[in-house]
């Protein structure tokens, strides 16, 4: 999918950048509201996340403004402002959806899904595959020779970084970055826990695949079929 993110919070427009790539977004960042309307106008984007306090121009203005131009690109606005006031001026300036900062990656994630399938406009699932699984990165359902089950947010973004990478070592600190993003504050204890879970999700799903830990280093996703 083709992004525009308008934001002119640096470190988030860096995090947000980093994170939808390892999605497979491309994305184009703007910091400035006239700059950004100037890009939002040329109705070449699948998306707009766009920030409601910019420089130059209110991300509410820049909105209206290509509404009015006939450009119906879906829109997230990503803001602090976050009563039910500035809720409902921002749905009614012509936004789609509406997300308060802080936020979790996860969210905006879901949201940009939801919008996908409610537009049609883009391809709805993309289907990972490796060994005996199969994993669906729309709904994030593994399923193995054992059957399906879902898998939680966090659980099936580490999934997706082992299957497009098989046996691959992947050292810890890549995972860190990839799963929870570059700035994030996260214990690395959280990371060998959530290896445990997708081990039990492997298993449950009857898979021979094999998340092997790499001493010193990091974990490789493994095929024991693949000599």
């Amino acid at each position: 999918m083709n992004i525009l993110l308008i934001e002119d919070d640096e470190n988030l427009c860096d995090t947000l950048a980093f994170q939808l790539r390892q999605e497979h977004h491309e994305i184009d960042i703007c910091r400035d509201g006239r700059d950004g309307l100037d890009l939002f106008l040329q109705d070449a984007y699948d998306l707009v996340l766009l920030d409601r306090m910019l420089p130059t121009m209110n991300g509410l203005l820049v909105l209206k403004k290509a509404r009015a131009a006939g450009v119906k690109t879906p829109a997230i606005i990503i803001t602090a402002l976050g009563e039910l006031y500035d809720r409902i001026e921002g749905l009614d300036s012509g936004a789609d959806d509406y997300l308060v900062k802080p936020f979790a990656y996860e969210e905006l994630s879901a949201r940009i899904r939801s919008l996908s399938r409610r537009s049609g406009k883009w391809e709805p699932h993309e289907l990972l595959r490796y060994g005996d699984v199969t994993y669906d990165t729309d709904i994030r359902e593994l399923s193995g020779p054992g059957g399906s089950l879902m898998l939680s947010g966090r659980e099936g973004r580490l999934a997706e970084v082992f299957l497009r990478e098989p046996e691959t070592l992947l050292r810890r600190m890549v995972i860190l970055s990839r799963v929870w993003g570059v700035d994030a504050a996260v214990e690395e204890g959280n990371l060998d826990t959530y290896i445990h879970f997708l081990r039990k999700r492997f298993s449950s799903v009857k898979s021979t695949l094999s998340l092997t830990t790499i001493r010193g280093a990091g974990y490789r996703l493994e095929n024991p079929h693949v000599s």
